[in-house]
């Protein structure tokens, strides 16, 4: 502690003297004035300090460290910016994303398609959508016909083809891609975002497409609303159809559009014959909780065999158009058909559906067994297709028909119980379906009876018929299709006498080899 000598000593110190005991006195050996302030000064730290202790005494690790510090306080800040709306975006939003592949992607398209109310000026700012996408379907239409897109949301335009037909197109606006806002209701506001993919899905390279709607989580009940509206909308629109799926790699896809549903009373089987195969399905489809209850396997397949042209694929055509089910067709000889493909496709059947095996015998007549590699080629074998019908890999809740010209030529291990549950023969026309379609063509004009009587005598006449008698013997039996008769009545639609003079059309006809 430095000590003011001017203070002690008893006797005043001469000026000269006094400013050199103040210079000795003062710690930095520089001379103070009287009164001045005077800056502290920090002393250096001892070499043994810690090492932190010497960094924060060195001013320019300090003024680093602060801005350090600055710079991660306005990042931490940036990102809490950034984060909240994405936290609250995910607290108060629910999105739903719907593929291309889901079967609810055309539905809701089309209920979005719909027009809906206006509400005020920013409403209808906010929701003014400007990304437009076009889908067209046309079809035949008579006269006059109105179009059935105008209920459905669409636009129906009629172009006049010859003088009698127009073609109809019904053409529908939906969303574009890109990110649009509807307003469902007052007060209810969903946001649409349609958007490809950039992998493809599909043979013909055609993009995956995936559909996002976006709400608030207190009003995620519309959804179940919003589903059901698309859902209804497309059972009307399919209303009297029948929708025919094919596969398509590892999916299945629409063959084309809805056919109108066929009267099962338009299919003429032998009598007894329709109705037996129709009471069969029926009881089944009445007895599923049987089979849930004894543990058996809810599918049953049948097996309708004969001659082609007598109305195999007709009578399962009208039979789904009776039981409101649609039609899964696969054929077994499409190149590049696998056992694994075979079975996925199975056990992923559209729900409602009849599945569909046509000419089974064809398909597995040139069947390959394993190469010694185990590698069988691209093509579908005996041993996948009964596993695939009865089998490990064999789905649940499925009615199977198979055809064939040739039930001989089936093995016995494909058309056991189990696999085929019931055998049909659907054989050549008799006389009880030639009458019974000359009813349905003739019936209006024929009203007596008595063309219908002529027509059958002829075909006695002729041969058609089995065990067909005339004068004492048996004549040749030269059997006709009811595919034949169908033709014959369609040539002579306004004329019964010309399918009676033109039956012996109805011979089948042998074809030679033209010699040259």
């Amino acid at each position: 502690m430095p000590t003011d000598l001017s203070n002690t000593l008893p006797f005043p110190l001469p000026p000269g003297l006094e400013a050199a005991v103040a210079a000795q006195a003062s710690p930095s050996g520089s001379p103070t004035q009287h009164g001045a302030p005077q800056t502290p000064q920090t002393a250096p730290l001892p070499p043994d300090a810690p090492l932190l202790d010497r960094l924060l005494a060195n001013p320019v690790f300090a003024g680093g460290l602060g801005l350090a510090g600055l710079g991660t306080a306005a990042a931490f800040a940036r990102r809490t910016l950034i984060r909240v709306p994405h936290l609250l975006r995910r607290q108060l939003l629910v999105n739903v994303e719907i593929s291309k592949r889901d079967p609810s992607y055309n539905w809701v398209l089309a209920w979005l398609s719909q027009p809906r109310e206006e509400g005020g000026i920013i409403a209808r700012r906010i929701t003014r959508i400007r990304s437009l996408a076009v889908s067209t379907s046309t079809r035949s239409a008579g006269p006059g016909a109105s179009g059935e897109g105008a209920q459905n949301g669409g636009v129906g335009v009629a172009a006049g083809v010859g003088e009698n037909q127009k073609v109809h197109a019904d053409i529908m606006v939906q969303p574009g891609y890109g990110s649009h806002i509807i307003r469902h209701r007052p007060g209810v506001y969903i946001g649409v975002k349609r958007e490809k993919a950039g992998t493809t899905t599909t043979m013909t390279g055609e993009p995956h497409e995936t559909l996002t709607l976006t709400m608030l989580w207190s009003q995620r009940n519309v959804l179940e609303e919003l589903f059901r509206e698309a859902h209804a909308m497309a059972s009307k629109l399919h209303e009297g159809k029948t929708v025919v799926y094919t596969a398509k790699r590892m999916e299945w896809a629409a063959l084309g559009k809805p056919r109108l549903k066929r009267p099962l009373g338009s299919v003429i089987l032998d009598d007894g014959v329709k109705e037996s195969l129709v009471d069969d399905v029926k009881e089944f489809l009445a007895a599923r909780q049987w089979y849930v209850d004894r543990g058996v396997p809810y599918r049953r397949g049948y097996l309708l065999y004969g001659p082609p042209g007598t109305g195999k694929t007709s009578f399962i055509q009208a039979l789904a158009g009776e039981l409101d089910y649609s039609v899964a067709m696969i054929n077994l000889s499409e190149m590049g058909m696998t056992d694994d493909l075979l079975a996925h496709l199975l056990t992923q059947q559209p729900e409602k559906s009849i599945l569909v095996l046509e000419d089974v015998d064809a398909a597995l007549s040139n069947r390959r067994q394993r190469d010694p590699d185990g590698y069988s080629g691209k093509t579908v074998t005996f041993s996948g297709l009964l596993n695939a019908l009865d089998g490990l890999a064999a789905g649940e809740d499925r009615i199977a028909f198979l055809t064939t010209n040739h039930a001989d030529r089936l093995d016995p291990a494909l058309i056991r119980p189990g696999r085929v549950d019931m055998m049909v023969r659907i054989g050549e026309a008799t006389r009880y379906q030639a009458a019974k379609m000359w009813e349905r063509y003739y019936g209006d004009v024929d009203v007596d009876g008595k063309g219908k009587e002529r027509f059958l005598a002829r075909m006695e006449e002729l041969g058609l018929f089995e065990n067909s008698e005339g004068g004492g013997e048996k004549k040749s039996t030269r059997y006709t299709s009811t595919a034949a008769i169908q033709g014959l009545f369609q040539f002579n639609k306004d004329s019964m006498e010309g399918a009676i003079n033109m039956a012996d059309g109805l011979i089948p006809r042998t074809f030679e080899p033209e010699l040259s």
